[in-house]
């Protein structure tokens, strides 16, 4: 059987770079032709390379088994290759092995842990979207598989195919906002799709909403405003901030141990500037202070404390409240320091206002800037969210935390960041 495949399928397939390692990513719709791709890629590797051993996984093992396994067998039976002759199907190994000593291996993803003893030449993700950052990176470090000397033009392939994501999650920071030279994002918009029946994407469109339609149809990344705590938040809010040692440096704390997340900025009558941000694991409150002046070791300007006003009481570990250590540590270290905190913190509610009506105020007008050095804080206002159909923060439990480490770094750089806006221009309602 001849394949015609569509501009965006070979567009996937093909390498056009020379790196020993090609990371590609088909983020299409609904009928966009991604698994299709993803299986035939697969084995025209194992096909290619005699010996290869390759990984094909997804989040659940339903997904794996009824979607992408089956495509498999689809192109097989369409090349015409014979079970028992060309190829074996081991349903307890879960292995697809082939006539040339290739194999490919189908596995969930749900405990990355038990993959970490392979070594790879190839993996293909089902939904990659749906697989947690870590799990990504573990996979990039099987691409280990030793070259045989038959194999001419061999490079280490991790290909992986998605639907748009309705938040900006790690696929879009990875291969959008800053993409390694060896990463590829392959857009395919359903429409682009030739051979669906007529009329399909017309029914589509009946069915779903505008912003739905454009994501799952038209392949396009989501608004990602529905749900999210800081609202209006665009590329106008992003900004090169020059720090200025003679200007009042504001220090907003949150004092979480795991991560500790202090934002740093300039403040001028109506607007704030966020600079730079100190966000440390596993850390005490004297420690950021170290780091603190170790970035900082010449500010000549006053330096004013702001944060969470429960950082004024003091701890069974110490004699001493949060502020006071920062005040006792930064003295001795020769600057001029002021405490300025509310006697107690406002509602959560009330904070997310204030920041909201910096980041764009009601007619339109810009107050609050980010540097991208804050990523941590960038990556709150990107990706933090009310629980669905509630006003209450979406803040990640410990077993999401131990799956993806990065999620613990949700709702306390945002924490920092508001009880400064807060501070100055509180809003009541």
């Amino acid at each position: 059987m001849i394949y015609k495949l569509l501009k965006a399928q070979r567009e996937f397939l093909e390498i056009p770079h020379r790196y020993t390692l090609d990371v590609a990513v088909y983020q299409g719709g609904y009928g966009s032709g991604k698994t299709f791709a993803g299986s035939l890629l697969g084995i025209l590797l194992s096909l290619k390379f005699p010996g290869v051993r390759g990984l094909v996984g997804a989040q659940t093992y339903t997904l794996v088994r009824d979607t992408t396994l089956q495509t498999y067998f689809e192109h097989l039976e369409n090349m015409g290759f014979i079970e028992g002759v060309d190829f074996e199907w081991s349903s307890s190994l879960q292995k697809l092995s082939f006539y040339n000593g290739s194999e490919i291996l189908f596995r969930h993803f749900d405990e990355p842990n038990k993959l970490k003893s392979l070594n790879l030449g190839f993996v293909e993700i089902e939904e990659m979207s749906d697989i947690p950052y870590d799990t990504f990176k573990m996979l990039l470090s099987r691409m280990r598989q030793q070259k045989k000397s038959a194999w001419k033009n061999f490079t280490y392939r991790i290909f992986a195919h998605t639907n748009p994501e309705m938040q900006k999650g790690w696929v879009y920071k990875t291969f959008v906002e800053n993409p390694a030279p060896n990463y590829r994002l392959v857009t395919a918009p359903t429409t682009e799709n030739i051979y669906l029946p007529e009329g399909f994407c017309d029914e589509l469109k009946k069915l779903y909403d505008e912003q739905y339609y454009n994501i799952f149809v038209l392949a396009k990344n989501g608004e990602y405003n529905n749900g999210l705590v800081v609202k209006d938040f665009t590329d106008e809010n992003i900004r090169d901030i020059q720090y200025c040692p003679d200007m009042e440096l504001h220090i907003s704390c949150d004092f979480n141990v795991d991560p500790m997340a202090w934002v740093l900025a300039h403040k001028t009558e109506d607007k704030v500037f966020y600079f730079d941000e100190i966000v440390l694991e596993n850390t005490t409150t004297a420690h950021t202070c170290d780091e603190f002046c170790r970035r900082y070791p010449v500010h000549r300007g006053k330096i004013i404390i702001n944060g969470d006003a429960s950082g004024d009481n003091r701890s069974c570990t110490s004699e001493y409240t949060n502020y006071v250590i920062i005040k006792k540590k930064l003295l001795k270290y020769g600057y001029d320091v002021d405490i300025r905190i509310k006697a107690f913190n406002p509602p959560i509610k009330n904070r997310i206002a204030a920041f909201n009506a910096k980041v764009r105020s009601a007619d339109g007008e810009v107050c609050l800037y980010v540097d991208k050095k804050c990523e941590k804080l960038l990556y709150n206002i990107y990706n933090l969210k009310y629980r669905e159909g509630t006003s209450r923060i979406d803040v990640p439990t410990y077993q999401q935390i131990k799956q993806t480490k990065e999620l613990k770094f949700l709702s306390h750089p945002m924490d920092a960041a508001s009880y400064l806006v807060d501070y100055y221009w509180p809003i009541k309602l």
